[in-house]
């Protein structure tokens, strides 16, 4: 069988950055299966790989994109070493003064595209195969403001941890939920808006940062979490010990909204 490392959201971001590190670190990788929503930006990572691309332009928030990858696999059987979930986006106002149809987006995506992607891919993950899920330390608590996305990756951050555990029983495989801190990445692009209300930004980090922190993480057998800086650890300890609504009010605080 083919060995192969399926990544989405690889045409920017966090995803861009693990198949740039992917292709220096698992040369031994016969393809890569790169799914974005652009298949102009995807097409130009084969310029940078030596191991050779298969595109899928794809947009992940919809059923039918789930079922041309489904597709695929049962065609091709390959022996996925690697599958990365990068795909996702956030905006940052309050619920009422977004549009419907976006934040359900946001869930399609963020959520169900990550059920819809692991169930297809599961069959052809094998012993020491890895799937790495882009969650968020936002995941960790309750924000106001960026209340469907922090919720959206509370979701991956549950379902990656509870698979994980699935994984290393069925399969002898293993998840590794990314719970990345404020990231300079094309995020911004969508999470910004003209109702935008969340400007301050404690600390911010390299795609680069994130992605050698979660590759370091995989080397750690019981590890299921991987969280880059000293800050992000000390804030997800401080959210674990306080009282959420304290932690709420906190965050209030900090984006001068209280």
């Amino acid at each position: 069988m083919k060995k192969i490392a399926i990544i989405t959201g690889a045409s920017s971001g966090i995803g861009k950055e693990f198949f740039l590190q992917l292709i220096s670190r698992e040369p031994t990788l016969e393809e890569i299966w790169v799914i974005a929503r652009s298949e102009d930006k995807l097409l130009a990572l084969q310029d940078l790989s030596p191991i050779p691309l298969r595109v899928f332009a794809l947009d992940l928030s919809k059923a039918e994109s789930i079922a041309v990858l489904e597709k695929a696999l049962k065609d091709e059987t390959p022996d996925i070493r690697y599958l990365i979930c990068a795909s996702g986006f956030g905006r940052f106002c309050a619920v009422d003064d977004d549009n419907r149809e976006v934040l359900e987006n946001m869930v399609d995506l963020n959520c169900r595209s990550i059920v819809g992607v692991t169930k297809a891919t599961a069959p052809y993950l094998s012993q020491g195969s890895v799937a790495l899920l882009v969650a968020s330390v936002a995941a960790f608590q309750p924000i106001p403001y960026i209340a469907t996305y922090a919720a959206s990756k509370a979701f991956v951050l549950s379902y990656g941890r509870a698979w994980n555990r699935e994984l290393r029983k069925a399969r002898g495989a293993r998840c590794l939920c990314v719970c990345p801190f404020w990231t300079k990445t094309a995020f911004f692009d969508r999470a910004l808006s003209e109702n935008t209300v969340v400007k301050k930004y404690a600390v911010m980090y390299e795609p680069k940062q994130i992605v050698t922190r979660a590759f370091k993480d995989l080397k750690k057998k019981n590890r299921d979490v991987s969280i880059h800086g000293a800050y992000t650890k000390a804030q997800s300890l401080l959210i674990k010990l306080l009282p959420h609504k304290w932690v709420i009010n906190i965050w209030l605080n900090q984006q001068k909204l209280k």
